[in-house]
């Protein structure tokens, strides 16, 4: 430690568990340097650098370049090397798979794979596998886990082995919680001491809701698999100082609003301030009045914001929430005396310098959703009819028809019901009772996600309007898919103690399991009657769910129109059936005695939200439900798994696979050359996300990697999702592009179609890639605004790698997306200012050379595009290669960031 102090601010500090040293930034302020002017965030960074200061990997250069942030920073890189790393099991799986392939190749050259390991804490927590086939029953939860094992089972043997086989990784074991929820509650300690010396909790994560910590005063974000790997291998994450922008609260939420409508608010306010790839800082008087739970569902949202951080300081309001979960005294006095000491306890007398500041009066919050297919489409609750007869008529041609005036159009012929244009409804048998369906019709209502399963206020607040609407005899429609997936288990455990959890029951939202379900895309499938008249008649339905993504096709490919919104509105909605309803004057349904009832009539009131919390949320919830989370149940305990330093890979396998991207890796790599002569496979527009380029949900037996399992053996009603199969390449690299809404310019078909050149053959995108690689043609993809938002889908850069993608040309990315893309030697590549493809004149039809990468790469090169037509008439253009340091120069030469991890071991 003495080495790199080079400082000389190691510091004790005299904790109830004894003396632990630290590197004081109070000590830095003393030496003359402007700490106290930084965001905490960036001091965060700052003790980081200094911490694990070693002049090869952090050096003299990277500290000075954090300990001189400005609000306008330089564009420099800086390292970071988090404490721990969490995953999620979609992300998880091709994690292990990676490494598990690492240790082969190490093997085959003659060295011993116990030698790779996790070097820092990993905590991987099954929860993205639970798939809502059974709801609205007290047996769904049941069933479901025991159809989740049914799945998943080679997925989870391979978890299993890695669990017994790595050093520092953990399994949290199925029907558990959901990852994000259970490092808030659990996993996160705010101050973490190793070697006797103490510094501040943080991590990455596989899932892009990581920074939902945040709001517990701990810096984390997001990253996708493959620099997670690399950061658990012991590599620092290398990005570009951001900038800080400061968000500051004032006043309290108005009566009757929720943090969810606040969070939505954000995700709208953000957006609009253009906040991707920078930190966001919370600060301000208003901040009193948020507890921990209000300030994660505000965090969680962190990607819908653009932003990579959305932090929030340490003050009293965090240690609050850890003695409420059962967080030991020690610890939290040692947060405290930590925080307190080293410049990082929140005080709002600081003179912070932001990059830009944005200020919100919480005062000012009315109750919102948003959709109907992007999270900061907010739409204010009072305006939610109008805006959903408007979306209607422009985004599906059709007029809105008065609910009294529907009913002679049901069973009308589809084709004459398009003829006149009008609003579709249809009669539709269930079980014994024919319904009306149609255009707005609500067929899924999810109580689901950290974002909110997290916050007890709108949980209960959830089960309170069930019961009130139970009290005056109100149901959901049968038509709704309903269901209740908490983030953990201590959820159940106030919900049944209040006695909630039977009222959310009589409406049919029984727990269908703890996981992220229909956040996701696992909503399960349909009721067959509803899915055949959705199909059958086109109609435009909707889903409702307390989420923090609804992006095209995510929630079911039959939705159309997905809207985000609090639990308790959720509940509302699933009563009323349909979001062509203005709840603040329309009846949401009639009593037995045919008496109105309002949303007003059923509304939890403060008073009973706060009593309730108070008198059944105890710390014994946490101790009880988190001493045996890492045991799992008796399904889990009964799980046969291999053992040994090398994974046993099952050739008959379609779900886990060796991966190709290691196998008789060259000692050296060639160097960087030009892409000749490249053809586009794919021209698209803005805001394509990860899930457009590598969906996780279900898919079709036409498909591509439905063809392929087929071609195995493998039952229709055996595909599970592609977020389940993403240990096996073969599915995923036919799963990639194959988004059923992704909207590809040279295709005349939506979906995941593509055109081969100059053939005009039509086909899947990976059948036309594969066309393309028997010709030794590489290819490119171009696209428009924000490239690659959403989920840090690892496999979105994968995919795109194993179908030939040399080049990505964009206006602009989504920060984890462009990362993965280096991480995977894809080079990103972005037009100049005010340019686009359509402003070029390009078609997608010509060939593409783009030079200057032989001659040599720096940070930000500008290269040089010629785009050759058919009758070899040459347009050339300029674009900015996106390898934002010299680090990832390195691994865009390596082929990718593993491959330079390996690389480097194998030489030492």
């Amino acid at each position: 430690m003495s080495n790199n102090d080079i400082f000389g601010i190691v510091r004790e500090l005299h904790a109830s568990s004894g003396k632990v040293k630290y590197y004081s930034l109070k000590a830095l302020e003393e030496q003359g340097y402007k700490v106290s002017h930084l965001p905490y965030s960036i001091r965060i960074l700052l003790e980081n650098a200094l911490r694990n200061y070693d002049d090869f990997g952090i050096t003299r250069e990277n500290i000075s370049t954090i300990l001189n942030w400005a609000p306008v920073p330089p564009n420099q890189e800086i390292p970071f090397k988090p404490c721990r790393v969490l995953m999620q099991d979609f992300t998880g799986v091709p994690a292990v798979v990676d490494i598990a392939s690492i240790r082969d190749e190490v093997a085959r050259r003659g060295k011993d794979p116990d030698s790779i390991n996790p070097l820092i804490p990993v905590d991987l927590i099954i929860d993205h596998s639970v798939i809502v086939d059974y709801f609205g029953t007290n047996y769904a939860f049941r069933k479901n886990v025991e159809v989740e094992y049914q799945r998943n089972r080679e997925r989870y043997q391979l978890l299993k082995w890695a669990q017994k086989s790595f050093k520092n990784f953990s399994v949290v074991p199925p029907g558990s919680g959901i990852c994000h929820q259970v490092n808030l509650e659990y996993l996160a300690t705010g101050v973490t001491v190793r070697d006797g010396i103490a510094f501040p909790d943080t991590l990455v994560g596989t899932d892009s809701h990581t920074p939902m910590v945040n709001g517990n005063g701990v810096v984390a974000w997001g990253v996708g698999g493959i620099e997670a790997e690399a950061a658990l291998l012991g590599q620092p994450i290398y990005f570009i100082t951001p900038e800080v922008v400061g968000l500051k609260l004032t006043g309290a939420l108005p009566v009757g609003t929720t943090a969810t409508d606040l969070v939505l608010t954000i995700t709208e306010l953000l957006r609009r301030h253009k906040v991707v790839g920078k930190f966001v800082e919370v600060f301000g008087p208003g901040l009193s009045n948020l507890t921990v739970p209000d300030r994660a569902t505000i965090s969680n949202m962190s990607p819908e914001f653009g932003c990579t951080i959305t932090y929030f300081p340490i003050d009293d309001r965090t240690l609050e929430y850890m003695r409420l979960t059962n967080r030991s005294e020690e610890t939290i006095k040692l947060v405290e005396d930590y925080c307190k000491s080293n410049m990082l306890w929140r005080d709002d007398q600081a003179t912070i310098q932001y990059s830009q500041l944005i200020e919100l009066d919480l005062s000012t919050i009315e109750p919102t959703v948003s959709g109907p297919k992007r999270p900061q489409d907010k739409i204010l609750l009072k305006e939610f009819k109008e805006k959903f007869i408007h979306l209607l008529e422009t985004g599906y041609g059709r007029t809105y028809l008065p609910s009294d005036e529907r009913e002679e159009y049901a069973g009308t012929d589809v084709a004459v019901a398009e003829e006149v244009k009008t609003m579709k409804t249809v009669a539709v048998k269930i079980g014994t009772e024919t319904e009306l369906i149609g255009d707005g019709s609500v067929v899924i209502a999810a109580i689901t996600s950290c974002t909110n399963t997290s916050n007890p206020s709108v949980m209960i607040g959830a089960g309170i309007l069930a019961r009130k609407a139970r009290e005056r005899g109100l149901n959901v429609k049968p038509w709704v898919k309903t269901s209740l997936a908490p983030g953990s288990k201590v959820v159940t455990d106030y919900l049944e103690r209040s006695g909630l959890l039977k009222d959310l029951e009589a409406l049919r939202f029984h727990v269908v399991g703890y996981g992220c379900t229909s956040c996701i895309g696992n909503s399960g499938p349909l009721p067959a009657p509803v899915a055949k008249a959705i199909d059958e008649n086109n109609l435009v339905v909707a889903s409702v769910l307390s989420g923090n993504r609804n992006f095209e096709a995510r929630v079911h490919p039959q939705v159309k129109m997905n809207f985000l919104m609090s639990p308790i509105l959720v509940v509302a909605y699933a009563i009323a059936g349909r979001v062509d309803i203005d709840l603040n004057n329309e009846p949401i349904g009639y009593d037995p005695n045919l008496e109105p009832v309002y949303l007003k009539d059923i509304w939890p009131s403060e008073d009973e939200i706060r009593t309730t919390m108070t008198s059944v949320i105890t710390p014994e919830d946490f101790r009880r439900s988190y001493s045996t989370i890492f045991e799992g149940d008796e399904q889990w305990k009964a799980l046969d798994a291999p053992e040994g330093k090398t994974f046993r890979w099952d050739p008959s396998s379609t779900y886990i696979k060796e991966a190709p991207f290691f196998k008789d890796l060259k000692e050296n790599p060639d160097r960087p050359a030009d892409i000749v002569n490249s053809k586009v496979l794919l021209w698209l527009g803005d805001s394509v996300t990860t899930d457009h380029i590598s969906p996780a949900g279900s898919f079709k037996e036409d498909s591509a990697a439905g063809k392929y399992l087929l071609s195995k053996g493998v039952e229709k009603k055996d595909f599970n999702s592609y977020g389940s199969r993403r240990g096996n390449d073969e599915v995923m690299v036919r799963g990639t592009f194959a988004n059923v809404r992704i909207k590809n310019r040279i295709a005349t078909r939506e979906g995941g179609y593509s055109v081969h050149l100059p053939t005009g053959i039509e086909d899947t995108v990976f059948d036309t890639a594969m066309r393309y690689k028997a010709e030794n043609t590489p290819l490119i993809v171009l696209a428009g605004k924000e490239y690659g938002s959403g989920s840090s889908r690892d496999w979105a850069a994968k995919g795109t790698y194993l179908l030939g993608i040399k080049a990505v040309i964009a206006e602009s990315y989504e920060r984890i997306h462009r990362s993965n893309l280096v991480g995977m030697g894809v080079m990103p590549l972005q037009f100049l200012d005010g340019q686009n493809a359509d402003s070029l004149g390009l078609t997608g039809r010509e060939t593409f050379t783009i030079t200057g990468i032989s001659e040599g790469l720096e940070p930000g090169k500008i290269l040089k595009v010629i785009a050759k037509d058919d009758s070899s008439k040459e347009k050339t253009f300029e674009v900015i290669c996106r390898l934002d340091s010299k680090i990832e120069i390195e691994y865009y030469t390596h082929g990718g960031i593993l491959q330079y991890v390996l690389r480097q071991f194998l030489a030492s």
